[in-house]
């Protein structure tokens, strides 16, 4: 009976949701919605003990159940134990709620949020979610308002909650805007920093390998999962397993109030990410009459003008700040000093991403996986896919435009013609590609498409439209994995693992946003006080070990070029030149005597892993394969905030998937439990943990299992 009301009012709101496109009463419209959001929610009340969440050593939460809806349920309870704050102050984000909670830092965000229209995207478009999708994400929305019913002492901002199902997909839509540059563009418009393109700073960035029976020893196919997220905060990894009798059945990884996974690794296949940089944003510049009215095609329109509330406290007393945007038909618009701009991404006009990162979770086969990415919702992410089947699969995946000739994508768009207004997309059979290839491998490395597999059966750049703006450059990541992967006829499974783990820049440093080839060459007398360093780096194996003397001295002048010297590197044809190499390593010179007494440290002694009172020296640089980028921590050291975030290894055959994993810091962010740092030693050690999909064993080595109530 329950079910039944609730399959009742998804369909009214799909009804509202039809009639809501053709009538102006918009304000009425939000009533119904609002009201049968919650109805629903209330009438499909999910029983917490249809649902076991079982613990394993690590803090992972196994959990069980009968529906996907229950799993969702189990699974906002578990992240919520373990992480409550950043849910909430992810969604306080999304939902321009930010600024009420912390001040005028929540201000972007809040902005943002309302400048692309999340509330309104999802209110027209939310009845494209399929039935059984927002069976889930009504499951986790009732999940976390049952654990902030429960834990009132633990909530932030109590007009947050009850959460709906739309209050999650904003948020995803303010993460997929952010993905898609599309923050970043218009960071650039109010800045009036619209004259050039960007320089791509792809400083960790993430990798994915992938082998079949062609290439490893054992017939086995193998999988790294191996993305470069920050370490916490919002975009962090909780690592999961979601089981249920509908045919789920993922062991993984999502962000802090995600419903599901959106890495990982089921009994059939897996799959992982790493951020793609094709053209999935354009900006347009109107030819304005006056004011209020734009020029397209010699045709008049009217710019709608819009204004976004931040409400913020100071020294107590509410305040309401109103930042003015606007509208034009290519969509939401900036002005600045030199005119006004519109942004224009496919995640503006598409809400189900989630739904599909969902579906691809539960496909059993390549077949189902790639019919799965027809759906086109997944605005960018290179994809990087294995199966028991022997199966391996890549694809630099997005929801790319449609464009017309003649226009430079890559800058400012005229936007005073509907040539330039582009509205559909390319299929995903059109974007770059490799199945099967002979070579028995993939790998991608945040580089070129073009170099995914071997050189004779790469996708070939001249098929594929400029308009697209594939990425053509090689980093040191992508030029190191294809330097150790050619060098071995068959792979065992110690080989692929040591070809994850290596920490080693390539034998001539391979950046693709500056040139550094100068410190590789220059020569200077034995007398200079600069000499002894440089010496060291031209000698230094390029391996990042914490112990390393070599790695140490560079990775401080890496940051102290990258910090200070970036727009001289960028005036120089993004080349560093003699002189800009010698004031950074007089900079270098300067910053290690006043910190630590010597120039002769570490990069152990530089960098660490920290993580409350733990303070562990980590390997590790910006653009190896187990690439680390890190902050100013205190007394001259570091500590790393992004890289090799999460780690899953995955072994196929023909009974399914063998995997282990590991985490940087641990399961859970909240520093009275236990797993807060309990995967910091094995991590810092190249060590993994053993993960299981087989529920006798997790039951009988659990060390709690409960009802989420």
């Amino acid at each position: 009976m329950v079910r039944k009301k609730q399959k009742d009012n998804y369909y009214i709101i799909r009804l509202l949701c039809s009639i809501s496109s053709n009538t102006d009463d918009s304000s009425l419209m939000r009533l119904f919605f609002s009201i049968f959001f919650f109805t629903s929610i209330l009438n499909s009340q999910i029983n917490p003990n249809n649902i076991e969440i079982v613990r394993d050593d690590y803090g992972v939460p196994h959990i069980f159940t009968k529906t996907d809806a229950e799993l969702a349920y189990g699974l906002a309870w578990a992240n919520a134990e373990d992480d409550f704050t950043t849910i909430q102050e992810a969604y306080l984000a999304g939902n321009a709620m930010l600024s009420k909670y912390i001040g005028l830092d929540g201000a972007p965000a809040d902005f943002i949020t309302q400048f692309i229209g999340s509330k309104e995207i999802i209110n027209e478009k939310i009845g494209e979610i399929s039935k059984e999708y927002y069976d889930v994400i009504s499951g986790y929305a009732q999940g976390l308002n049952s654990y902030a019913k429960t834990h009132p002492d633990k909530v932030l901002y109590k007009k947050l909650f009850p959460i709906t199902p739309k209050m999650m997909m904003m948020y995803s839509q303010l993460q997929l805007f952010i993905s898609n540059q599309g923050a970043d563009w218009a960071g650039r418009i109010l800045n009036n920093d619209t004259q050039d393109e960007f320089l791509d700073q792809n400083l960790t960035g993430s990798n994915v390998i992938a082998m079949n029976s062609n290439k490893t020893n054992n017939g086995e196919t193998f999988l790294a999962i191996n993305t470069h997220q920050p370490l916490e905060g919002p975009t962090s990894w909780y690592e999961v397993h979601l089981n249920s009798e509908e045919g789920t059945n993922i062991i993984g990884t999502l962000y802090p109030g995600t419903p599901h996974v959106l890495i990982g690794v089921n009994e059939n296949l897996g799959w992982s990410h790493t951020v793609n940089y094709p053209d999935k944003t354009d900006v347009f510049k109107l030819r304005m009459k006056n004011n209020r009215k734009y020029i397209v095609d010699g045709e008049e329109y009217k710019l709608e003008k819009l204004k976004a509330k931040v409400s913020v406290k100071v020294l107590g007393i509410p305040i309401t700040i109103n930042r003015k945007y606007f509208k034009s038909i290519y969509g939401p618009t900036l002005k600045n000093k030199s005119g006004y701009y519109s942004i224009r991404t496919p995640t503006l006009f598409n809400i189900r991403a989630l739904e599909q990162w969902w579906r691809m979770g539960k496909s059993k086969n390549f077949t189902e996986f790639y019919d799965n990415l027809k759906m086109k919702q997944i605005p960018g992410f290179n994809i990087g896919y294995a199966d028991r089947y022997d199966t391996i699969f890549y694809i630099s995946n997005g929801i790319i435009p449609k464009r017309a000739e003649g226009y430079n994508w890559k800058g400012i768009v005229p936007g005073d013609t509907k040539k330039t207004l582009w509205t559909e997309y390319h299929d995903i059979e059109d974007l770059p590609q490799v199945i099967q290839p002979k070579a028995g491998f993939i790998y991608d490395a945040n580089h070129s498409p073009f170099k995914s597999t071997s050189a004779d059966e790469n996708p070939k750049e001249e098929d594929y439209s400029n308009r697209m703006g594939y990425e053509t450059y090689d980093n040191n990541r992508s030029t190191r994995l294809i330097e150790l992967i050619e060098s071995y006829d068959k792979v065992s499974y110690r080989d692929f693992k040591d070809i994850k783990y290596d920490n080693s820049f390539p034998s001539k440093f391979n950046y693709n946003f500056m040139d550094i080839s100068i410190i590789e060459t220059l020569k200077i007398k034995p007398d200079n006080k600069l000499f002894e360093m440089l010496d060291i780096i031209q000698k230094w194996n390029r391996k990042t070990d914490t112990d390393s003397q070599g790695a140490g001295i560079y990775g401080v002048l890496y940051y102290q070029l990258i910090r200070n010297y970036r727009s001289e590197i960028i005036k120089n044809n993004n080349t560093v030149s003699k002189e800009t190499l010698l004031l950074a390593l007089a900079d270098t010179k300067s910053y290690l005597i006043d910190n630590f007494g010597s120039t002769n440290i570490t990069l152990g002694d530089f960098q660490k892993l920290v993580r409350g009172n733990k303070e562990i020296p980590i390997w590790g640089l910006p653009d190896v394969i187990t690439a680390m980028s890190s902050r100013p921590y205190k007394n001259g050291m570091h500590k790393v905030t992004q890289g090799e975030s999460y780690i899953g290894l995955v072994r196929f055959n023909k009974k399914g998937p063998i995997l282990e994993s590991i985490i940087s810091f641990g399961n859970s962010d909240n520093p009275e439990s236990d797993h807060y740092t309990d995967q910091m030693d094995l991590y810092s050690k190249f060590k993994t943990k053993k993960m299981t999909f087989d529920k006798e064993q997790i039951y009988k080595e659990a060390k709690s299992v409960y009802h989420p109530n």
